[in-house]
């Protein structure tokens, strides 16, 4: 057991660094069983610190000092001071040289943090303090350096030499080995600096950028990869032509380099110049990845790519400022893919994403602000706060200042900041300033923890013709706080007539009637706004593209929301009131299991989604969403205390309801859909996503009937498929059946065709994992067996029990904790060679407070065993002892 608590870290606490460093020159020695790094850093005091010399604190771990120079001097033992973490040094003038050579082991390193060995491949991951496992440093991101990199190798194992910035030099060294030099001229943190060496092809393209200089564009991969990069260059281009054309940045090196790697913790990583991916966001092709996997690549490419100038050349001076560059980047990244594919669709994926796992976030135990007062372990606050919900804080700002304002807010900042490490104050100000805003109050934003509610309450006068709206905001407590002010929560609406016409929106007080849509600012704890020149009762369409991360309440009723599914012009809230009218249903459904009767469902969703499927003017991509129901997982988070079973059985009773009346209807769609995809080759095109998505959704509600011509159907476009979209939905929706022999048969044929193929497999696997039929621990416990699973890659512990303690709650709450006490082993073991992997699988049962008291005993105890296990590295013990207090 741990007996020392790990420090908590403070906000309040900051303090600029003691010492600066103005040029890093490093040179890497790699051997197979150990690595050499020499650094050599050109420091000087800083100016901010005051006068006198105080000592030089340098971050290190996991290494083995070989020699430390300083000013040319060689240190003896006496002449420093070494710990586990620690190198101090005393300097002897404002300005020195400090020289460095340590020893350390990437072909050991399970952590995937600092440098290490992904296969046959060296690759680093430094962020967030990754840095300090290569060589002592001031590894914090308000210390930014120019860095020189000498990279030495063998040349017959590793003939791609990679860092950051722009090759200068290369050349042979003695016996086999060569040597390659990269300079980076943009001052940067160590988190963002990069090394990849290793047996690579790549694939080349350029870009002109909008002054005509000529870019190289590069993407490396292993060789039998080479043929699953085109889709991610032809993202890159876009993401950079869209980056000059809507913000007006463009790209400063001489080349762009992307580097897939098998074996990553994260998504992917923004290093200057060489961005490291995991193979899972930058490969794809029609045969082997699905349409989802193509629009995440596309939509990560980009997310990096934009890191360039919203993470690089303007940093964070801190890690509690991370969603300064997190947040502002998806909310970038968000609004490329929805200019790329469906704005509508991006929207409603995004809030449904949020919604589901950032609000549990919220009301969980590790409940933290967009910019946190505290942490542990800075890998922990990697979260969906700092990055959804920062988005959405910035999307808000965007919606305030209007498209024209914040443009000008961020061309200021980038102009005002550039080459500095700032904080979320810094961009607010910036925003501030460049359209004459105060934004004071919006920054709770930044500083208050919880997803706020907003009740809504109506009144119409009809010989005043006035009609009121009377907003109630508050936010729930959390562990943080307990008292919260009130937030500025933008709210766009309209107002529908009888007919579902817009009415135009005039407040009273204003001279003039405005838009048939427009945003009020709800600012106090309770306020009302009044409309004038109202002639008949209206309905309100509140929130549209949700417009604030809140949790919304208006008494509608179902009758409403259908009217507003059929009428309203805002996209996303026709989607929205599907899914309150189909969440009111599945409550009532959840209710009758509960006390024991016959289910019996609302026929007005069925009519509801009847009129949707009937609507051929509709994008086929909002026909699938608005067909898909409320998850499991959403019924979760709103419901006060999670009945597992009953949100299980009334959701599979809708669904088969839905698709026996519907069947027909879904049976026509699936048929001139699947024969316009055996028509037609595969495109990886809005048009093209939106057709598959309503065939396969149709399909998965099809083989609900179990009726022979459906699983005819199913096999033959299991058999036929030319794309992984349609392929793998058809092996879910028969790992889902009945149909035990074909089942098989289609599990064994899908494996040996892509056994060779590790992210194939990765679907395989997580399809299986998330299955609800009884049984599902086993066959994740068997799944382990087998040959294609690793538990030392990030990416199958994700595909294999992420998928099932996540996705598959009915079996992972079985009511005997045999879920519960899987995970807990999980978590253990790779508490010993991957704390970051291990503190993400923990989600699950920090929720624990959600479920009724039997679930709670057992998933509590669980805590408790991982608590009490041994040494917890500082990642988990953060996790467990916040979901214990």
């Amino acid at each position: 057991m741990r007996t020392e608590q790990p420090k908590m870290i403070y906000l309040k606490d900051y303090q600029a660094p003691d010492y600066l460093i103005e040029e890093t020159h490093l040179t890497f020695e790699l051997f197979e069983d150990h690595s050499l790094v020499h650094a050599q850093l050109v420091m000087r005091r800083n100016p901010e610190r005051g006068a006198g010399l105080p000592p030089l604190v340098l971050d290190g771990q996991q290494l083995e000092l070989l020699s430390v120079n300083l000013a040319d001097q060689a240190l003896g033992a006496d002449d420093y001071q070494l710990t586990d973490s620690h190198l101090t040094v005393q300097p002897k003038s404002a300005s020195f040289t400090l020289d460095t050579t340590v020893k350390i082991h990437p072909e050991t390193n399970t952590a995937l943090e600092g440098l290490y060995k992904s296969g046959s491949m060296f690759c680093t991951q430094c962020e967030a303090e990754g840095f300090r496992k290569i060589t002592y440093y001031l590894d914090r991101p308000d210390v930014m350096s120019t860095f020189t990199t000498t990279v030495i190798a063998e040349q017959h194992r590793y003939p791609i030499l990679l860092s950051n910035g722009n090759p200068i030099a290369s050349g042979p060294g003695e016996d086999g080995r060569h040597w390659a030099t990269w300079e980076d001229p943009f001052k940067k943190p160590a988190y963002l600096f990069a090394l990849v060496a290793g047996d690579l092809w790549c694939v080349e393209d350029t870009f002109t950028t909008m002054t005509d200089r000529v870019v190289a564009l590069r993407i490396y991969v292993e060789p039998e990869n080479i043929d699953k990069c085109q889709h991610a260059m032809t993202s890159l281009k876009k993401s950079m032509r869209w980056d000059e054309e809507t913000y007006g940045r463009e790209y400063d090196l001489d080349i762009f380099m992307i580097v897939a790697v098998n074996d990553f913790n994260m998504g992917a990583m923004e290093n200057k110049g060489l961005n490291i991916f995991n193979s899972s966001a930058v490969l794809a092709r029609a045969e082997t990845a699905t349409d989802a996997a193509h629009q995440r690549v596309e939509a990560i490419v980009a997310h990096e790519y934009f890191h360039n100038w919203s993470g690089n050349r303007v940093t964070c001076r801190d890690w509690f400022q991370l969603s300064l560059k997190e947040g502002f980047t998806v909310f970038r990244d968000s609004g490329f893919s929805a200019d790329m594919n469906s704005a509508t669709v991006k929207r409603i994926q995004d809030v449904a994403y949020l919604r589901t796992h950032q609000f549990a976030e919220d009301a969980g135990p590790m409940a933290h602000a967009v910019r946190p007062d505290s942490f542990i372990e800075i890998s922990n606050f990697y979260t969906l706060t700092v990055y959804e919900k920062g988005s959405e804080v910035v999307g808000m700002i965007h919606t305030l200042l209007g498209a024209e304002g914040f443009r000008k807010g961020s061309d200021l900042y980038f102009e005002r900041h550039d080459g500095q490490a700032v904080t979320c104050d810094d961009f607010i100000k910036a925003m501030e300033d460049a359209n004459g805003a105060d934004l004071t109050q919006f920054k709770r934003w930044y500083s208050q923890a919880g997803t706020p509610r907003l009740a809504v309450s109506e009144s119409y006068d009809a010989v005043a013709k006035t009609y009121s709206l009377t907003f109630r905001q508050s936010c729930p407590e959390t562990p943080d706080k307990a008292e919260k002010l009130p937030f500025v929560i933008p709210v766009e609406l309209g107002l529908l007539d009888a007919k579902g016409s817009s009415m135009a929106l005039r407040l009273a007080g204003e001279a003039t009637a405005g838009a048939t849509s427009r945003v009020i600012s709800v600012t106090e704890a309770e306020q009302t706004f009044t409309f004038v020149d109202i002639p008949e009762q209206p309905l309100p369409s509140l929130l549209r593209g949700f417009s604030a991360p809140v949790k919304l309440s208006f008494p509608y009723n179902r009758d409403q929301l259908m009217f507003l599914m059929q009428h309203d012009s805002d996209g996303f809230n026709r989607w929205d009131a599907g899914q309150q009218l189909s969440v009111q249903v599945l409550q009532e459904l959840i209710a009758q299991h509960q006390q024991g009767q016959a289910l019996h469902m609302d026929q007005r969703l069925i009519t509801a989604l009847r009129s949707v499927l009937s609507d051929e003017s509709l994008d086929q991509a909002m026909v699938a969403e608005m067909l898909s129901l409320p998850g499991e997982a959403y019924l979760t988070e709103i419901s006060e205390v999670a009945d597992v079973d009953a949100i299980h059985a009334a959701r599979e009773f809708a669904r088969k309801q839905l698709a026996d009346n519907l069947h027909e209807a879904l049976w026509l769609r699936y048929q001139a859909n699947r024969e316009l995809s055996k028509q037609t080759p595969y495109v990886a095109a809005a048009e093209h996503f939106a057709r598959r998505a309503l065939q396969n959704i149709a399909l998965s509600y099809l083989m609900l009937s179990g009726k022979p011509e459906v699983l005819a159907a199913t096999l033959e476009q299991f058999d036929t498929s030319d794309n992984m979209t349609e392929r793998l939905t058809a092996l879910a929706v028969l790992v889902n059946s009945p149909f035990e022999a074909e089942k098989a048969q289609a599990l064994a044929v899908f494996a040996e065709n892509f056994k060779d193929n590790p992210l194939v497999m990765d679907q395989w696997f997580s399809v299986q994992a998330g299955s609800t039929l009884p049984g599902g621990l086993a066959r994740v416990k068997a799944l382990m067996e087998h040959p294609a699973f690793n538990i030392k890659n990030p990416n199958k512990v994700r595909a294999l029990m992420g998928a099932f303690a996540g996705q598959n709650l009915i079996n992972f709450h079985a009511a005997d904790g045999s879920g519960y006490r899987f995970l807990a082993d999980l978590v253990i073991e790779l508490n010993g060679f991957n704390p970051q992997i291990a503190s993400r699988q923990l989600a699950p049962l920090t929720r624990w407070r959600k479920y009724d008291s039997a679930r709670q005993a057992l998933m509590r105890a669980e805590l408790e065993r991982i608590r009490s296990s041994g040494e917890l590295s500082s990642d988990v013990f953060e996790v467990v002892s916040k979901s214990l207090a």
